[in-house]
């Protein structure tokens, strides 16, 4: 019988879960053995995982697991050196040279565990099974437009925090433009035709904000991009690759431009990568924004754990689309499990 133990989340502010009671009935009924670890912090409580039938265990419990579970997650491991052993199932980070990616790779292949990569569990055309993006691009822009709204106050973010519904943080956001006293700003989305560009753009309409969406045709030629400069916030949404472009140069800072605020949404600041490279560290809840340049200011916004600032939306959207790939855990050797099997293994081999 396969058996899926589903971690609870180590990062703080992380309420996500990857898989709701409804899925853990369902995956019970098909013959699956699932443990659910208790959790201080996940959104949806453990006595609904435990009427839906799962096994219940103690938090952060996974390392004592039986050696076949299947340990489930979201976020990154507690950051120890010791050798893992079980099969994974997680956003590893792990694959663009992240410094925090390798020491992970170097934890499997010690323990000769394995790494399914949710970010790398795809279909036979390469694309995405499952993902936050829609939520990542919504949280996302709502952060980017409060620094602008910040900045037109003469301040900087404030601290962000989990909200119930995307209906109580658009609310929050309205009043906070609203008190500028200012127009609202025009903004620019690049991957607007994607699962995060999609969220930004509608959290923009939301709020009024008029939007320039841009994708694969307009970023085609490579750069320069002046146009973004011509905008108040720039929303990146791309997935940086070898063949991104840079949107925003660091020369930007000092270049005459409307643009005030960047939320580079996918944040891969330690990546090879990053298209923006105007900054090198991600910012936190606590500490949304990083100021880039002081006058006229140039904001940062790259929160690397974006949709649990709505997590209950955000956890049933995630479980509803992996759920069919769950329930094909009994074989990890073909299909999106081999793909994204196949994708650690090369990656192995370089550490």
């Amino acid at each position: 019988m396969t058996h899926l133990w589903v971690r609870t989340e180590s990062r703080q502010n992380e309420q996500r879960v990857g898989i709701t009671p409804e899925g853990v009935a369902e995956m019970i009924a098909a013959g699956y053995q699932v443990t659910v670890e208790e959790s201080s912090q996940r959104i949806i409580p453990i006595n609904a995982y435990r009427k839906a039938g799962a096994e219940i265990a103690a938090e952060g419990s996974w390392p004592d697991a039986p050696k076949d579970a299947i340990i489930f997650g979201l976020k990154e491991l507690p950051e120890e050196d010791t050798p893992l052993v079980h099969r994974h199932i997680m956003f590893g980070h792990a694959y663009k040279g992240q410094s925090a990616g390798q020491r992970l790779l170097k934890r499997f292949k010690a323990g000769g565990g394995t790494l399914f990569d949710l970010e790398y569990l795809v279909n036979e055309q390469g694309r995405r099974v499952a993902a936050f993006g829609y939520w990542a691009g919504y949280a996302g822009a709502a952060v980017a437009l409060r620094a602008w709204a910040a900045q037109k106050s003469g301040g900087i973010c404030p601290p962000m925090q989990g909200y119930a519904n995307a209906k109580t943080m658009c609310a929050m956001l309205r009043d906070e433009l609203d008190r500028t006293g200012q127009p609202r700003p025009d903004a620019i989305v690049i991957g607007a035709l994607g699962r995060v560009g999609t969220g930004a753009s509608d959290l923009c309409g939301e709020l009024g904000v008029d939007v320039t969406k841009w994708d694969m045709k307009e970023t085609a030629h490579g750069g320069p991009f002046p146009e973004i400069l011509e905008h108040d916030v720039f929303l990146n949404c791309i997935l940086a690759g070898p063949r991104t472009p840079v949107f925003v140069p660091a020369s930007a800072k000092e270049t005459e431009r409307k643009l005030s605020v960047i939320g580079d949404i996918a944040c891969d600041p330690d990546s090879d990568f990053n298209p923006v490279p105007l900054y090198h560290e991600a910012t936190t809840w606590a500490e949304p924004a990083t100021r880039v340049h002081d006058d006229p200011p140039l904001d940062v916004t790259a929160i690397d754990n974006l949709p649990s600032m709505l997590p209950l939306e955000s956890s049933q959207d995630f479980s509803g689309q992996l759920l069919p790939w769950l329930m094909q855990l009994e074989d990890t050797y073909s299909g999106v499990w081999g793909r994204a099997m196949a994708t650690y293994r090369k990656h192995l081999v370089n550490i």
